[in-house]
């Protein structure tokens, strides 16, 4: 959606999004989608009729895209024709994909143990084991700011995007080590032994917990 022609539409498109409050993420991928249609049909897709998006989607799937992709252009697709377009002909030409249902994979005790012992970096430590007590995304551990972290209460503030509200999650299975406000000095001043001397983390064998130093 480059050309000059078609410009006021992704300016409408954004403005829409903006509206509804799409996150940042979810615009780029729309316009993503949105252009990639205009491309293949080859002209404005505003002129657009039901056989044309038949037959983009028929292109998609013909040349291997995966499930997750081809809905998420269905529904980038959905929402320009039914929002910015208002072509609900359109709109309800877009066809979803059932995704198969699988069972996640599970790690037992002894494969958590192991996954966590692994690192010897303390920040990748804590991270993965946050992660793996509160069940975030990887996206939600990497941005969370000491502040999202109430240690008394156990409870982790998460700030959803794509519009959600913020939500919390009890961190009941994380270790008094990791959910202390002062976790966050070992990252920029005195490294492990600081920490240790903090009782943010557990001395390790041999070492004296007041200085973190080999015994």
């Amino acid at each position: 959606m480059t050309d000059k022609a078609i410009s006021p539409l992704r300016r409408r498109l954004i403005e829409d999004m903006t509206i509804r409050r799409l996150g940042p993420g979810t615009q780029h991928q729309y316009i993503r989608h949105v252009k990639s249609f205009a491309d293949f049909v080859g002209h404005s897709p505003d002129k657009a009729i039901p056989e044309d998006v038949r037959r983009y989607q028929l292109r998609l799937a013909s040349i291997g895209t995966t499930v997750p992709t081809l809905n998420a252009g269905a529904s980038a697709l959905r929402f320009f024709f039914r929002v910015t377009l208002k072509r609900r002909d359109l709109a309800d030409a877009v066809v979803s994909v059932r995704e198969p249902r699988r069972l996640p994979v599970v790690l037992s005790v002894e494969e958590v143990s192991r996954l966590l012992a692994s690192t010897t970096n303390i920040k990748h430590k804590a991270a993965l084991s946050l992660a793996y007590a509160t069940g975030l995304r990887s996206s939600e551990v990497v941005s969370l700011k000491l502040t999202d972290i109430d240690s008394d209460r156990m409870v982790i503030r998460v700030e959803q995007g794509k519009s959600l509200p913020p939500r919390r999650r009890g961190a009941t299975r994380i270790a008094t080590s990791f959910s202390r406000p002062t976790c966050s000095i070992y990252c920029v001043n005195g490294g492990a032994p600081r920490a240790r001397r903090d009782g943010c983390i557990p001395a390790s064998p041999g070492c004296s917990p007041a200085t973190g130093d080999s015994t």
